[in-house]
C-alpha cells in the first residue's frame, strides 16, 4: 500500500467517524420565543372576573415540556405549532402560558365556534329562534361537526354578520393588531364564495390566544349575554366526538365537564377544550398542529397540560 493511498483511508475513516458522532448528537433546542401577550378579560356587572396573570412559573413548565420533545420543539420553531393553556383552578385570578399564541393558522373546523357565536348574538338580538332546525344545525354543527348544518347556519347569518360579531368592539376575535384570530370566510361546503381574512388569506382561522378568550368568556358567562352563553355551552358540552383531547380525556377525567371544538384536515389538526371537574381540574387547553402526527399530539397534550397543572397522580418536576 503506497502513501497516498494510506493517507486516503485515513481521511475517509476519520470523516466517517466525525459523521457519525455529528448525527449521534441531539441538536440542541432553541429557546422558545414569546410575543407578549394581551389576554383580555372583559368585565361583567354582575360578578368579579379574574385578572391575568402571564409569565408564572407555569409558562416555565410548559417551555420545558415543550422542549423536552424534540418534535414539538421543531414544530413550535417552524410555526407548525401553537398552545394555550389557561388554569382556571383559583377563581380570583386565571393563569395563562402560550407557545405561539398569536401566530395565526389554518383551524378547520375549530373556527365553526365563531358561527356559534354569530348565532348566538342573532338569538339575542332577536333575529332568529333556538328552536327547530336553527337548534338542530347549532348542535350538529358543534357536538358532530357536521359540514353541513355548519352551512345552512353561514347561509342563515350571512358572513357580514359573523365578521361583525367577530370583529366588534365587544369581541375582537379577530384583531389586526394580535394578529389575526378567529376567521370564517367560507362555507364548508365545495360551492359558494371566499372570503379570506385580510392578513394571510385563510378560509377558516384562529389563533390559541383568541380561542382561549373566547372559553374564558364563556366559562364566565360572559359571551353575547348569560342566556347566550348557556346557549352556546349546551352546544358545546359532551363532545359526540371522542378523538384527539376527548381520548384522553375519558381515560383521565371521565367524570368531567368538556365543553369542546375540534377540527381536522388532511395535515391540519385543531382542538379545543374548556375542562370542568371535580377540584382543580378547571382549564382551558387549545391546540393547532400542522403535521402528520397532529392528532396523536393533541392526545398527548392533554397529559402533559395536566402534568405543567400538576393535576393527577403524578406530579412531574420540570427544570
Amino acid at each position: 500500500m503506497n502513501k497516498k493511498t494510506l493517507l486516503f483511508g485515513i481521511v475517509a475513516v476519520s470523516l466517517l467517524v466525525w459523521l457519525s458522532f455529528s448525527y449521534s448528537v441531539e441538536t440542541p433546542v432553541e429557546p422558545i420565543e414569546h410575543m407578549e401577550a394581551d389576554f383580555e378579560f372583559v368585565s361583567n356587572p354582575e360578578k368579579v372576573v379574574s385578572e391575568y396573570e402571564a409569565g408564572s412559573d407555569m409558562q416555565k413548565r410548559l417551555d420545558a415540556a415543550i422542549k423536552k420533545n424534540p418534535e414539538w420543539a421543531r414544530l413550535v420553531r417552524n410555526k407548525k405549532m401553537a398552545v394555550g393553556l389557561v388554569d382556571l383552578s383559583d377563581e380570583n385570578i386565571a393563569k395563562y402560558a402560550y407557545v405561539n399564541g398569536q401566530h395565526m393558522m389554518y383551524a378547520a373546523s375549530l373556527p365553526k365556534i365563531a358561527v356559534l357565536l354569530a348565532a348566538a348574538d342573532a338569538i339575542d338580538c332577536g333575529e332568529m329562534q333556538f328552536k327547530g332546525e336553527v337548534k338542530k344545525d347549532m348542535q350538529l354543527m358543534i357536538a358532530k361537526s357536521n359540514n353541513a348544518a355548519t352551512t345552512r347556519m353561514i347561509d342563515r347569518l350571512g358572513f357580514k354578520k359573523i365578521k361583525s360579531v367577530l370583529t366588534s368592539a365587544e369581541n375582537k376575535f379577530y384583531d389586526y393588531a394580535k394578529g389575526g384570530g378567529l376567521w370564517v370566510g367560507k362555507r364548508y361546503a365545495a360551492a359558494g364564495k371566499r372570503m379570506p381574512d385580510p392578513m394571510k388569506g385563510l378560509s377558516h382561522a384562529a389563533t390559541v390566544e383568541q380561542v382561549c378568550r373566547f372559553y374564558h368568556r364563556l366559562y364566565n358567562d360572559d359571551l353575547v349575554s348569560e342566556r347566550g352563553s348557556e346557549i352556546m355551552k349546551s352546544c358545546l358540552v359532551d363532545p359526540q366526538l371522542h378523538h384527539k383531547f376527548v381520548n384522553s380525556l375519558d381515560k383521565i377525567a371521565p367524570n368531567a365537564k368538556v365543553y369542546r371544538k375540534s377540527g381536522t384536515w388532511r395535515n391540519y389538526h385543531a382542538d379545543s377544550a374548556l375542562v370542568v371537574g371535580e377540584g382543580d381540574r378547571k382549564y382551558i387547553l387549545v391546540a393547532l398542529i400542522e403535521g402528520n402526527n397532529g392528532s396523536q399530539i393533541c392526545k398527548d397534550l392533554v397529559y402533559t397540560a395536566e402534568k405543567v397543572l400538576g393535576l393527577g397522580k403524578v406530579k412531574v418536576a420540570y427544570p
